[in-house]
């Protein structure tokens, strides 16, 4: 990155552990478009839809961030760019949804609600692609990776300048 050149936008995808095929596909889509636009990709950097989203993303040439719960780093999945291992169990989830300016759940269950709702109450934009999980309301849903894509980016972008001038 040179010098003076805006940080690229970092979007979480968070979701289910174990998926089917079909979720997996969706899951990497969504990863490879956000890298071609030149999102980061975070995560919790394991299974299933983290794994299926970082594919995706550095397949398409990307960065990918995955923040795990455990201190080994070679839990990683072999698609994460960046493991930052955290010991922090499921408590990791807040740092997952806070490294976003905007978080995507694809499915998943109790771990997807809490990272979902965390960035909620963080004031950070959260939309799903496909269903909520039990117990959401209110969220954007998404039934196409590229249109979640592109709510993200424009959520990250807007939640962006609405913090620069925000005191931490």
């Amino acid at each position: 990155m040179r010098e003076g050149a805006p940080r690229p936008p970092r979007v979480a995808v968070v979701g289910a552990a174990s998926v089917d095929d079909a979720l997996y596909a969706r899951a990497r889509r969504l990863g490879a478009v956000l890298a071609e636009r030149g999102a980061i990709v975070v995560c919790g950097g394991r299974s299933g839809v983290m794994e299926a989203a970082a594919r995706g993303a550095a397949e398409a040439g990307g960065i990918t961030v995955g923040i795990l719960p455990g201190r080994d780093g070679e839990a990683a999945n072999p698609w994460i760019t960046v493991a930052l291992p955290t010991g922090l169990g499921e408590a990791r989830n807040a740092l997952v949804a806070r490294a976003g300016e905007a978080v995507l759940g694809v499915a998943g269950g109790w771990g997807t609600l809490s990272e979902l709702a965390l960035a909620a109450k963080m004031g950070i934009p959260a939309a799903t692609l496909g269903p909520a999980p039990a117990g959401v309301e209110g969220l954007p849903v998404h039934e196409d990776p590229v249109a979640a894509a592109e709510w993200a980016l424009s959520a990250a972008s807007g939640y962006r300048l609405s913090s620069e001038n925000r005191p931490e």
